[in-house]
């Protein structure tokens, strides 16, 4: 029996499925304005994550890392809770709906593309016009930490980058999963706010928070290609998509979802002497 304020695994997976749906039915202009607001609130994210921790002594290690992934998941909460497209989230309700028979792979990799790009500009608007033109990344210590995690995150091998970012986006997609099982608010942020807690504090790879993190880097000074930032985002795009296709949609579609297969009917003598004669 369900929690009160709680659903189970399989209806959770159920639940998915229905998200899935819905967000198939989307028409492009509603997924590029959804799109631009989850680039955005994942960005603003970003932006609390260096403006709290950009300032703290080296010393402090992973104590700093911490902190950082405390505070990285407004982003997600806004989405969840206020309503926007996420392109990492997705990968999950999406393929999930269509494990299940519910809609077309055509329908999957429409909403994939169009929220892609709205979540591109948002991630991008937050970056110049919130980091460089409201200055909050163009002055010591915020700037050179911005160059720091953009490099750091360009310079990672692409097999790396890919690997990291499966963890990341398996994290992602259970937050998603958690989020759809609460029925209240307090139920989602809570399961939310620790599985993204988990992926900023280890530091895995997340193609919209990279949208913003990389081009921020570039913006305030960096030396970074924009050629080098595509390649990051791919790998992390693919490595993304594994994690929260793979590991969380199919596996829990396997587990709860998928029609059992029916079993074989016992051949009676009467039939078997029937079929030679």
């Amino acid at each position: 029996m369900a929690a009160a304020n709680f659903l189970t695994p399989p209806e959770i997976a159920q639940a998915a499925v229905e998200a899935g749906v819905d967000k198939s039915r989307l028409s492009i202009d509603r997924l590029l304005l959804l799109g631009f607001l989850a680039g955005a609130f994942i960005a603003i994210g970003g932006l609390f994550d260096i403006r709290v921790t950009a300032g703290m002594p080296d010393s402090w290690g992973t104590i700093k890392l911490l902190v950082g992934g405390a505070v990285f998941p407004i982003g997600l909460i806004l989405v969840v809770i206020a309503g926007a497209e996420l392109l990492t989230g997705n990968m999950m309700t999406l393929p999930i709906a269509w494990h299940a028979g519910r809609i077309s792979f055509g329908k999957v990799l429409n909403n994939w593309l169009w929220v892609l790009i709205g979540n591109f500009i948002g991630s991008l608007f937050v970056a110049y016009v919130l980091g460089v033109d409201a200055k909050m990344l163009t002055a010591a210590p915020w700037e050179k930490a911005t160059i720091a995690i953009a490099l750091a995150k360009v310079q990672l091998p692409f097999g790396a980058t890919v690997a990291s970012a499966i963890g990341c986006n398996w994290l992602v997609a259970l937050a998603v999963w958690l989020a759809i099982g609460g029925r209240d608010v307090i139920s989602k942020i809570v399961g939310i706010w620790f599985p993204i807690m988990a992926f900023v504090a280890i530091g895995f790879q997340h193609v919209v928070a990279n949208m913003f993190f990389i081009p921020a880097g570039i913006f305030v000074g960096g030396h970074i290609t924009w050629g080098q930032a595509f390649v990051e985002l791919a790998g992390a795009f693919i490595g993304n998509l594994i994690g929260a296709w793979l590991f969380v949609a199919t596996i829990y579609w396997l587990t709860y979802l998928r029609k059992p297969a029916a079993p074989a009917q016992e051949v009676t003598p009467a039939q078997r002497a029937a079929s030679h004669s």
